[in-house]
């Protein structure tokens, strides 16, 4: 199993995945085989809402350009479930969650995502794109404008992740905090992991070995446990309960 999760696409300022555009050439460099570069990917652009899955796909592709890989989106095909089961590698935008995953329920890719992963076809997933890799998409920040048929998402990880975490609490604001919600989440979901993944960073996964990369700590929470702070290097083998 070959994921790339990352917390978030865009950082203020720079261009559109710049920030992890030389960890997505490195992951996709090494392909199925470990050895394979990867030259073309599925691309799952369902999470797109305020604009057209064209020009998802067109803005992914310039910022692949520069990787010498192609992008093909899964909405231009008759059939969709073919495109991941033959891909070199899947990636999946961010978005609207619920967007993105009843699309993908509707066109039957949540299993063949599931199937391509345990074949070890290499994986890369932005915000809604790292979510739906996860058992559920119940730790998502995205509000529920369509209804999928259930949460249940791909599942390639035990555990879930909070993509775009954030500590801040502002001045005047009564609603929430991000920590608060996950303690929500915990107290309906007792024993499930929540992996607050920080903007700037992201998770690579090989078999079972996983990796935090970026300058950020993972804030992991559980319920019943003080919340943990780990940063990269530091042993994670235990989100795999």
């Amino acid at each position: 199993m070959k994921l790339l999760l990352i917390s978030n696409s865009t950082t203020a300022g720079q261009p559109y995945l710049q920030w992890p555009i030389e960890h997505i050439r490195e992951f996709l460099n090494r392909g199925r085989d470990g050895a394979q570069r990867v030259r073309s990917v599925a691309f799952v652009p369902y999470a797109a809402v305020k604009f057209s899955y064209d020009e998802y796909e067109g803005k992914v592709q310039k910022a692949f350009d520069s990787l010498g890989v192609e992008v093909r989106s899964v909405h231009r095909l008759a059939d969709p479930v073919a495109a991941i089961r033959e891909a070199e590698a899947v990636c999946v935008g961010g978005g609207n969650t619920f967007a993105l995953l009843k699309k993908m329920q509707e066109q039957g890719l949540v299993e063949a995502i599931r199937k391509a992963v345990e074949h070890g076809v290499p994986y890369v997933g932005w915000s809604a794109g790292s979510n739906v890799c996860c058992p559920t998409i119940r730790t998502t920040n995205d509000m529920p404008i369509v209804e999928p048929e259930s949460f249940e998402a791909v599942g390639a990880v035990p555990f879930q992740i909070n993509p775009h975490y954030l500590d801040a609490h502002p001045d005047g604001h009564a609603g929430e905090t991000r920590e608060q919600r996950i303690e929500e989440f915990l107290v309906a979901n007792p024993g499930v992991y929540v992996a607050g993944l920080r903007e700037g960073c992201l998770l690579r996964v090989e078999g079972r070995k996983l990796e935090l990369i970026g300058g950020r700590p993972l804030r992991v929470f559980r319920a019943g446990d003080v919340p943990r702070e780990i940063s990269a290097g530091e042993d994670m083998s235990f989100l795999w309960g």
